[in-house]
């Protein structure tokens, strides 16, 4: 382990931000009591500040347009939200829909909630096409999947090798079950494609919330920084959903540990070097 810092802005690569209401957010169950509220830019920085993270980008969580709108205007009121992951139907009438959103530099990325989706969604033809749109368009891809659909993942990213993908959540390894064999061979098949990273991100809300430790993730994240090598590693908290299972300094202490037998020069890029030159966030 290195006694030298690494530096530049450390970037949380994953968070969400809302105005609750039961009715927008029903995936928002009892058992997630903790979360039933606002969660805002301001209530980010105030962990973040604490944590010594500097930027972050946020991510979609509901699947309108509405809230694609809310988020850029919430990273023009907000500089450290350096750049937003929204949502766009990918079915129907992408080119318009990216026109009404051409000025808007912050807008770095799109997702859709595939783990939500039935097998075979990631091969359907209209939803092809449209993922077609986005690297002209300059704009990445947020692979959200589960274990078990890292197979389709994979096929899915094969078909566009010029297009920047970026797997969130280490494809939401079942850590509750045992699951690590098969998932770290899926794993490492997504990470041969050179155009694909992953984020560090949201492993506890997959173990037991009550019950995990840091050395039942650990592995998890050492199967994905080996598959993936520094360059194509970045941080993120999957606040506030982490909320339901740890806080946020107990999920940035838990990245930052897997991370922290690296140089000083590759900590920078997976604690923000990656981020800003994957979502060509430029010299922050």
């Amino acid at each position: 382990m290195s006694d030298a810092k690494p530096s530049g802005e450390t970037i949380d690569a994953h968070q969400h931000y809302w105005r609750y209401d039961a009715a927008g957010y029903p995936w928002i169950d009892e058992s997630m009591a903790v979360i039933r509220r606002d969660f805002l830019p301001r209530d980010a920085k105030c962990e973040m500040d604490r944590a010594g993270i500097g930027g972050t980008i946020a991510v979609q969580a509901r699947q309108t347009l509405e809230e694609t709108r809310w988020l850029l205007d919430l990273a023009r009121e907000h500089p450290f939200v350096r750049g937003v992951v929204g949502w766009i139907d990918l079915q129907q009438d992408v080119d318009a829909q990216l026109a009404g959103f051409a000025e808007d530099r912050a807008l770095a990325g799109v997702r859709h909630i595939v783990q939500a989706e039935p097998d075979g969604f990631l091969q359907r033809p209209r939803f092809l096409s449209g993922v077609a749109r986005l690297e002209p368009a300059g704009l990445a891809y947020d692979i959200l999947v589960y274990a078990r659909q890292l197979p389709q993942a994979i096929e899915f990213a094969r078909r566009f090798p010029r297009q920047r993908f970026v797997l969130d959540h280490l494809g939401k390894p079942d850590v509750r079950g045992g699951e690590f064999d098969g998932w770290r061979q899926g794993l490492r098949e997504l990470a041969a494609l050179p155009n694909v990273c992953c984020k560090l991100s949201g492993l506890v809300t997959e173990a037991d919330w009550h019950g995990w430790t840091p050395g039942q993730l650990r592995p998890y994240l050492d199967a994905a920084l080996d598959a993936f090598g520094p360059d194509r590693i970045m941080i993120g908290s999957d606040w506030p959903v982490c909320l339901v299972a740890a806080t946020y300094a107990e999920v940035i202490a838990l990245v930052r540990d897997a991370v922290d037998e690296y140089s000083p020069a590759e900590q920078q890029r997976m604690l923000g070097g990656t981020a800003r030159e994957f979502w060509n966030l430029g010299g922050l």
